[in-house]
């Protein structure tokens, strides 16, 4: 065997292995990124469930509401209108979305259900019987309990992406992401003006008082 045979067989042995170690590390980071995809779809998925849970209880709760003598109806148009809207936003329940608009869409239609029932909360403070109705009681407490589980899942949600988008912008994962599908993820946001409650006003048919006026002696 002349060293011309030897040089061609040392050469593509060390191609070969240059080609065994970039398939390995490609397979590697591949693996990795759907982990990283399953769990956000996962936590995605979560979130949706706690959602519908609240989307659910709801019926229960303008039904029971809407007993209470003269109590304002504009409340409750106002809740059955934002469920309806969120109903009109279609996501896939078992993929988290990659556009960010959509999610924002999303997003927006919650929380303005979420506006709604908190000022519909407010509003029945204003009725002693629904304050003392077991039914509305026990609602309230699942209704609160949901809000509670909607900001834990948001946040696991919001984690499991991070983690996902670092791997995905990440090099040299960040070189092969784009070409296997593996785009980034939006992140839940605060709205603005999310750190203040929502105004609530008082509307019971009756006039405002007069201002006090001072006699002049």
């Amino acid at each position: 065997m002349n060293k011309f045979a030897i040089g061609c067989g040392v050469l593509l042995a060390i191609l070969l292995f240059i080609v065994v170690i970039t398939a390995l590390a490609l397979g590697g980071s591949y693996n990795r990124l759907v982990r990283l995809q399953q769990a956000v779809d996962q936590s995605w998925a979560q979130v949706q469930n706690v959602y519908q849970r609240r989307a659910d209880l709801i019926p229960n709760l303008v039904n029971t509401v809407s007993g209470a003598a003269n109590f304002e109806k504009s409340t409750l148009v106002e809740v059955t209108n934002a469920r309806a809207s969120v109903g009109r936003v279609q996501l896939d329940p078992n993929k988290a979305p990659t556009d960010a608009a959509q999610l924002q869409q999303f997003q927006a239609a919650q929380g303005q259900l979420s506006n709604a029932l908190s000022r519909l909360l407010v509003v029945v403070e204003r009725y002693p019987e629904l304050r003392a109705n077991q039914n509305f009681l026990s609602l309230q407490a699942q209704l609160e309990g949901t809000e509670n589980r909607i900001s834990v899942e948001r946040g696991n949600f919001n984690s499991a992406v991070q983690s996902y988008n670092v791997a995905v912008r990440s090099f040299p994962t960040n070189l092969i992401a784009g070409m296997l599908g593996f785009p980034p993820r939006p992140f839940f946001t605060a709205q603005t003006g999310a750190e203040r409650p929502p105004p609530v006003q008082f509307n019971f048919g009756s006039p405002a008082p007069a201002p006090a006026t001072t006699a002049t002696p």
